[in-house]
Formats: C-alpha cells, sequence, structure tokens
C-alpha cells in the first residue's frame, strides 16, 4: 500500500478541507508552473514525511486529495514558476510556503538569510536564494471544523445600542491573578467567567479584539529584543494565532477561540474581529517571502504600473494587497465569511480601510470591494466598521464610506479633544458630533449609529497618558522617538504656572471624566479602548506597537481611584442604556415636538437662551448647553409602541474660567443634577435639585449633566 497516496481531488473549497475518509488540498496560483505539497508529521514537525505534486489544475487552483491524512496533520507547500523579479514574478521552490487559506499555523518565523527569496548581499532582490528555509518555517494545520455551538444565539444587537470596549487578548488578562496562570493572556482567559463578569458589569455590549489571524513578528523588532505586540502584520487570514491559545496541541487554537466567542455569546456580548486585509506581513521587494509572495506575486500584490518590480504602498508597510484581483476578493470574502459563519464572529473592523476600495488609484466608493460586500447574504448580517483612511493620497475618508458601512470617526476624536483642551473655534463642530455627525453621515442616508465615536484607541496616547502628558515617551521603542504621533498636546489642564500637584491632578481626573461623560452621552456609537475605563497608563509611550510587556498589559491592582473611575464609566453606561435619549437610531430634527413648544434638540448659550448665529460663529465661545427633548421619542419599541423618556441638559464648559448658567424653564419646574465631573465620584448623591431660571455655576472644564422627568 502507497502511504499518503494523492487522488485527482477538487478545485474547491480552497485551503486544506477534511472529511472522515481524508483531506483535500486546493491552492491556487495563476502563474505558478508546479506545485508540491509537503507533509509533516504531527508530533515531530522537524521531520517531512512525504512531498506530493499537485497534478491537477483547475481554473488556476492546483489540487489533489490523500485519503491517508487526517485532522493534525501540519503541511506547508514548494511552488515552481519563473523567478524573474524585473516582471514581478518572485516563484522559488527552495522556499516552503504557508498556505493563505491555512486554518491553524503552529510554530514561529526563525529570521536568518534564507527566509528571503532572494540571495542577500548579492544584486540588490535580483538573485535567487537557492537555500531551504523549512527548517525556520512555521507549518500549517489540517484543522476539522466540528464544534459543539449547542445552545449558542445570534445576538443581532443594533448598532444604537452598542457600546465597544477594544482590547488586546493577551494584554488583557495576562497580569490578573483572579484566572489560572494557565488562562492568563489566552483567548480562554478573555472568554472565562471572571472576564465576562468584568464585561458585563461595567456594561460594554461588545469586545473588538486586535489582530488575532496569526502574523509575524518583524525581524527588525526581533533585533532590537522587541515584539509586534499589536499584531497588524498578518500572514494568515483565516488562522487565529497560536501564540493566544492555552493548549498546546496543534490546531486547539481554533476550538478555543470558538469556545471563547460562544462564552462571549452567552452573556450578551458581541465579537468584533480586527482585521488587516490591506497588506501582509511580506513587505516590499526587500521582504521575506513566506506565502504570498512564493505562490503568485503578482495577482496577490498591487505593483508599480512601469516597475513591477516594486509595490504600491498605501499602508506604509510595504505592499497592498490587490484588491482588483477576483482571487483575492475572493480570499478576503472567503475569510470574512469563515469567521462569522464557523467560528460565529458579529463584525468585523478593517484596518486602512480605504486602501481596500482604491481601483485605478483613487477610493472609490462603487469599488468591487464594496460592490461584493453588499450583496453577501452573511455579511449584510454582520457588524461592519472601517477605519476610513490609510496613508496614500486621497486616503483620508471619513464620512465617505457607503451605507451598511459605521466609521472610526477621527473628526470626532479631533474635535473632542480639542474642546477639552480649551482650543478656540470648536462649539460649532463639537455640536455636530455631540449629535451623530449628521453632516458626515445624514446625506447619503446613513443614521447616527454610522459614527463609532472615540477619544482613544490602542493607537495613540491611553485616556491617562492623554491628560497627563505634553510630549511622547517613546524611547523604549528603539526609534529614537521618532515614531508615533508628534503632535505637542499641550494639556497642562488649564494649570499653567500651577506647582501644587494636588491641583493639577484633580483636574486630570476632572478631564478624564469630562472625556468619558461627553463620549458615553454623544449620539452614535461609543468605543472605549481598553482600560481607560480605570485609567490604564503606558507611561506616556503613545506608540506601543512592540510592547508586548508591562507598558501594554492591564494592571488588575487597581487603587482607589482607578476603582472610582471605573465605578464612573460603568454608571455612565448604564444611564445610556436606561435612556433611549441617548441613542436615538434618527437624526435630531432641530424642530418642535408635536404638542410641545420646544425643539427635539435645543442649544443654549449661559442665559438660558438659543445660541445666535453671532455666537456660534464667535471663535473664543466655550461654553454650550445642550437640551435633549424627552417625552415621546421619534423611536418605537418591538411592539411598535412610542418610546418615552426624560429631558436631560447637558452643560460643558472648555474654558479655564466658571460660567454662570441659567437654567432654561422649557416645560420644567425643576433639574435633578445626576452629574457633576468637579466630583470626584462624577455621579453625585444625593443630586441637587436647581430651579428653573436660576443661576447655576458651571466650574472652568467642567460637564454638568441635569434630568428633568418626564411626566
Amino acid at each position: 500500500m502507497n502511504p499518503f497516496r494523492i487522488w485527482q481531488g477538487n478545485p474547491y473549497p480552497l485551503g486544506a478541507t477534511c472529511d472522515a475518509e481524508g483531506t483535500n488540498f486546493a491552492l491556487f496560483s495563476e502563474h505558478a508552473e508546479a506545485v508540491e505539497l509537503c507533509l509533516f508529521h504531527p508530533d515531530d514537525p522537524t521531520r517531512e514525511v512525504a512531498r506530493r505534486r499537485l497534478v491537477e489544475r483547475t481554473d488556476h487552483v492546483f489540487h489533489g486529495y490523500l485519503p491517508d491524512v487526517k485532522a493534525g496533520m501540519l503541511y506547508g507547500y514548494r511552488v515552481k514558476g519563473p523567478w524573474l523579479p524585473e516582471e514581478g514574478h518572485r516563484f522559488n521552490p527552495n522556499k516552503l510556503l504557508l498556505d493563505p487559506y491555512a486554518k491553524a499555523i503552529t510554530g514561529g518565523f526563525t529570521w536568518q538569510d534564507e527566509m528571503f527569496g532572494y540571495r542577500m548581499g548579492g544584486n540588490e532582490d535580483l538573485e535567487m536564494d537557492t537555500r531551504d528555509n523549512a527548517s525556520l518555517m512555521p507549518r500549517c494545520v489540517v484543522v476539522d471544523d466540528q464544534f459543539d455551538w449547542s445552545g449558542d444565539r445570534r445576538i443581532d444587537r443594533p448598532m444604537s445600542e452598542t457600546v465597544i470596549y477594544e482590547l488586546h487578548v493577551k494584554g488583557f488578562s495576562k497580569l490578573w491573578k483572579a484566572l489560572p496562570a494557565k488562562l492568563r493572556g489566552t483567548y480562554a482567559g478573555l472568554g472565562s467567567p471572571q472576564a465576562v463578569e468584568y464585561f458585563r458589569k461595567l456594561g460594554v455590549t461588545a469586545v473588538e479584539l486586535l489582530p488575532v489571524h496569526h502574523f509575524v513578528n518583524d525581524s527588525f523588532l526581533e533585533g532590537r529584543g522587541l515584539t509586534n505586540y499589536w499584531g497588524y502584520s498578518s500572514i494568515g487570514y483565516f488562522a487565529p494565532d497560536s501564540r493566544y491559545s492555552s493548549g498546546k496541541t496543534s490546531g486547539q487554537q481554533v476550538v478555543e477561540f470558538k469556545q471563547m466567542v460562544k462564552n462571549l455569546h452567552a452573556a450578551g456580548i458581541e465579537v468584533i474581529m480586527d482585521v488587516v486585509y490591506n497588506h501582509t506581513a511580506e513587505g516590499n521587494h526587500l521582504g521575506p517571502t513566506l506565502s504570498f509572495k512564493g505562490i503568485d506575486n503578482v495577482s496577490y500584490y498591487r505593483r508599480v504600473h512601469d516597475s513591477p518590480r516594486h509595490y504600491m504602498d498605501y499602508t506604509g508597510t510595504g505592499n497592498t494587497l490587490n484588491m482588483r484581483h477576483p482571487r483575492v476578493l475572493q480570499l478576503v470574502m472567503d475569510s470574512l465569511r469563515y469567521f462569522a459563519v464557523e467560528c460565529r464572529v458579529d463584525g468585523f473592523r478593517f484596518d486602512l480601510a480605504s486602501t481596500l476600495a482604491r481601483e485605478l488609484h483613487d477610493v472609490d466608493k462603487l469599488s468591487g470591494f464594496f460592490d461584493i460586500i453588499h450583496q453577501d447574504p452573511v455579511l449584510q448580517q454582520v457588524k461592519l466598521i472601517a477605519e476610513p483612511w490609510d496613508v496614500g493620497e486621497g486616503g483620508y475618508q471619513v464620512g465617505n464610506f457607503p451605507v451598511g458601512w459605521a466609521e472610526w470617526n477621527g473628526k470626532y476624536r479631533d474635535c473632542t479633544r480639542a474642546y477639552w483642551r480649551s482650543d478656540d473655534s470648536q462649539v460649532a463642530e463639537l455640536a455636530a458630533r455631540l449629535t451623530g455627525s449628521s453632516d458626515l453621515y445624514q446625506d447619503d442616508g446613513r443614521r447616527p449609529y454610522a459614527s463609532i465615536n472615540f477619544i482613544t484607541a490602542h493607537d495613540g496616547f491611553t485616556l491617562h497618558d492623554l491628560v497627563t502628558y505634553n510630549e511622547k515617551h517613546n524611547d523604549a521603542n528603539g526609534e529614537e522617538a521618532r515614531d508615533g504621533d508628534n503632535i505637542n498636546h499641550s494639556w497642562n489642564c488649564g494649570v499653567e504656572g500651577e506647582t501644587d500637584d494636588a491641583t493639577v491632578n484633580a483636574l486630570r481626573r476632572r478631564q478624564k471624566r469630562n472625556f468619558l461623560a461627553t463620549l458615553f452621552l454623544s449620539q452614535g456609537v461609543p468605543m472605549i479602548c481598553g482600560g481607560d475605563e480605570y485609567g490604564r497608563t503606558q507611561q506616556g509611550n503613545n506608540n506601543a506597537y512592540c510592547q508586548d510587556n508591562e507598558i501594554s498589559w492591564f494592571q488588575w491592582e487597581r487603587t482607589e481611584e482607578q476603582e472610582r473611575l471605573a465605578e464612573f464609566t460603568a454608571g455612565l453606561i448604564a444611564l445610556r442604556r436606561k435612556h433611549p435619549t441617548f441613542r436615538r437610531p434618527k437624526f435630531f430634527q432641530g424642530r418642535k415636538v408635536r404638542g410641545a413648544d420646544i425643539k427635539d434638540i435645543m442649544w443654549l448659550n449661559p442665559d438660558g437662551g438659543e445660541m445666535s448665529d453671532e455666537e456660534w460663529n464667535t471663535h473664543f465661545v466655550k461654553t454650550l448647553g445642550v437640551m435633549l427633548t424627552g417625552g415621546a421619542l421619534d423611536v418605537r419599541d418591538w411592539q411598535g409602541s412610542p418610546v418615552k423618556d426624560d429631558t436631560f441638559l447637558m452643560l460643558l464648559n472648555a474654558s479655564h474660567d466658571g460660567v454662570s448658567f441659567t437654567l432654561p424653564n422649557h416645560g420644567a419646574r425643576e433639574w435633578t443634577v445626576c452629574i457633576d465631573t468637579n466630583d470626584e465620584r462624577g455621579f453625585v448623591s444625593p443630586q441637587p435639585v436647581h430651579k428653573a431660571e436660576t443661576q447655576l455655576m458651571l466650574p472652568g472644564l467642567s460637564f454638568i449633566l441635569l434630568r428633568r422627568t418626564c411626566p
């Protein structure tokens, strides 16, 4: 009997697909001449047990079925074709390659010269390197897709009711002593009862995971003793990264990832993946050959038109995936469907999404990428969130993505920061940002929940550091502080020349409460950067992408001050959940409410009257009142009945001086203070009550929320 005999097999699905009898292997390459499948022993990855040529080729797909191969088998490919870098072809059969459709990858990359398809020290990238790299490469794993999803249900929470918590799988629980050591920093840790309870107590409805597709730890970082902590260097779009698995068995990461999703779903928490389809870890023409570059470089990557040896780079990473090629589009769509269907993920955040929409050069709302997403019945049911920019010309596209997409609203972040920094001329734009950014989303038929509002994210200062540091402190990155945002935020918290540390720290704490109150009481979808709820610090590092250590990891032994801030954050989320006024699915109309003499939203000056055109256009105005009229809202519940709520008055003062604000009398005899960021708790107790038409002192750099109960 011939072990590892090979039959014809099928060209679809792509990748390694096992059944009860064996495994079908299928690999796309339009320009390859031959493909060899290399099999390695599951218990000894260094031992190659067979090498079989995939002789069948259909629609540019090399395929074969091996009845002796079961789940757990390790494999890789060698692809033969022209070595013509000047024409864009970089085939090198001396290099073991990862399957782009591998559902699990085991082992790490060892950075030596053999990892590059060209000869290092030769004529740049033009001479082929003939050394074998198999001993330096990880292995793909044949995976059985079966999993017990019994009891799992689709949450399908409306975007208007969503609160997103952005986190790193490892960093979230690595230092959490409440978990067994084996589970810390893993998928199992994130899906543990302790983590689930933490999310429920905080009140978030979705966790957004920094990239968990298998990624590469860049050689230049390893040379500095650092790692690619964030993971924006993908090489396996179907494979949950094994570094976040608590198990040691090859392929166990897939089961553990699915169990994490199931556990979070059971608590009503959705899972959103941050996905990086705009580029891969193979870099530019001088980068390594790990997968796509050696399988079919011309098809997978966008190259310079008159110099096909070089790559178009809209991402700042050296290459850009070629979304104009139907097989590359298929790769992305198959990856998305796999995680949505087989892993039951609830949504995706697309890194540098503008790159995916580039056709010839410009970002195109009618691109093939959008067309194929919009017609897909599976992806129409999940949350689609764009990072609406890239580093190429015309890449900043906030407000320009099509219907069906939400966007990280960079303008919300920038305006809110500038306002609380007490910059001039911010009030008019702030009004738009507080109410869902209708100037960006209303005209194209989208709703307020198209705006993902955020103050901070993984990329930049944490909230604590934002109000603490005037300069970045990135020395640990080893780039002589050339990396990261170079803007001098000059916060100073309104205490220029102040030397009293207690006063400075108190104002910093207040600024954190101001930011959080603004975020969670704005229309749109709030996203909080994990750890900001308690004041996590990165010691001033605003680009901790390579800091897989205590700089980035969550601290779980927290001070009383940190616990108080976490309670305030949870209170804000609970307030938002209780009152639909703060999460309306439609934009305010600025018109009178039926049966009343007041509008659904009113913008008030400190005299209690409506803001005038002159006040809107006065650059030094920094105080604003926002009255959100309750009663019967322009919203209906699932039974079709009108939703009622209280009327709220938000008072914001970004000036350094106190302002006396006259409380309006529009249907209100009394106003009850709910939130006062001057109070260390944020939520005041007992709650002061003030009569209408009386004056309330609004201290400098403060936010106060008042409520009038709905009759």
